[in-house]
């Protein structure tokens, strides 16, 4: 086990993971106002769409300009969910700083969710990166092994079958890794024993954990992660989103909830937590007929804490 990190980067993925999985679709002017006002709070790294047809996924059909949007933010990580070839050479075409793509470890998943086998997913990561190559671009490829802990579907995925694909994405060309709970099944035990075990395969590209709330343990697994070394975490603003597949799930880990327990822990995150809170309570205007989650929005802050100033953050992104 290592020491635990001095600070840690947050990722907001609510622009998309917690986007798609509800039904209004949020405009454009108020995507842009969420970016800016999560940048004014101090995050540097976020998902603000994906490239997939706009008659599966409506709520994100206005990508391309989001992303535009994003990237007049100086210092702001943009990413975008890209699922294929064909959402890769969108991503390229918009200059994206990261294209995230989705891997399951479960055949069952994998065919339900991208109507491709895992190995049919390996192939295309390898031309995606071939397409990036070709075009000069500097846009990171980053693959999320999900279901990487079990699968309402197919039920256990082993961990043999996780590392044979941590490691054929890498082979393909893959420039980071990361391990995702898309079902929330994952607890500190197994979320220890197979970071360890990940990070003796991928070294240094393993770079982000991704966590469901669905059974309440999505802090407790940041901690677990922590522990083995990981220093990148995606989170949602009011714990939106989740998986189509996993019946009664309640979402992404919360991100204002996040902040608190690594700032509270010592860990700097770069983020006013007031700030995040402020447009957490926005967000719940904008979506009033959605259901938000986390417990800091409900409780908010102890008097007795003391959290960092953003300028406290001095960490660089790679």
């Amino acid at each position: 086990m290592k020491s635990l990190p001095s600070r840690a980067i947050i990722r907001e993925v609510g622009l998309r993971d917690g986007l798609q999985s509800i039904q209004t679709i949020l405009p454009t002017a108020r995507k842009c106002a969420w970016i800016r006002r999560a940048y004014e709070a101090g995050q540097r790294e976020m998902e603000v769409g994906s490239f997939v047809p706009v008659r599966l996924m409506p709520q994100l059909a206005d990508t391309a300009e989001v992303v535009a949007y994003a990237k007049t933010l100086p210092d702001l990580v943009v990413s975008v969910l890209v699922p294929n070839l064909k959402g890769a050479e969108r991503a390229l075409e918009v200059e994206a700083d990261a294209m995230l793509v989705p891997l399951s470890a479960s055949h069952a998943h994998s065919v339900a969710n991208l109507r491709r086998t895992p190995d049919e997913v390996i192939a295309e990561i390898g031309r995606m990166r071939a397409a990036r190559d070709a075009a000069g671009a500097k846009t990171r490829i980053e693959v999320g092994i999900s279901t990487a802990f079990g699968c309402t579907i197919q039920g256990d995925v082993s961990r043999q079958e996780v590392m044979r694909c941590l490691q054929a994405v890498l082979d393909a060309g893959a420039d980071q890794v990361g391990l995702a709970d898309t079902v929330g099944y994952a607890g500190p035990g197994a979320v220890r024993a197979l970071f360890e075990q990940a990070r003796r395969v991928a070294g240094d590209r393993l770079a982000c954990a991704h966590f469901h709330d669905t059974r309440g343990l999505a802090l407790a697994n940041v901690f677990a992660a922590l522990e083995t070394g990981i220093e990148r975490f995606d989170a949602s603003l009011g714990g939106i989103g989740g998986c189509p597949h996993a019946p009664g799930a309640s979402g992404n880990a919360s991100t204002e909830d996040l902040v608190f327990m690594l700032e509270e822990m010592g860990i700097a995150t770069g983020v006013d937590i007031e700030g995040l809170l402020a447009l957490r309570a926005e967000l719940e205007r904008w979506l009033p007929n959605e259901v938000l989650h986390g417990s800091l929005a409900r409780a908010g802050l102890p008097k007795t804490f003391t959290g960092r100033s953003p300028n406290d953050f001095t960490a660089g992104v790679q």
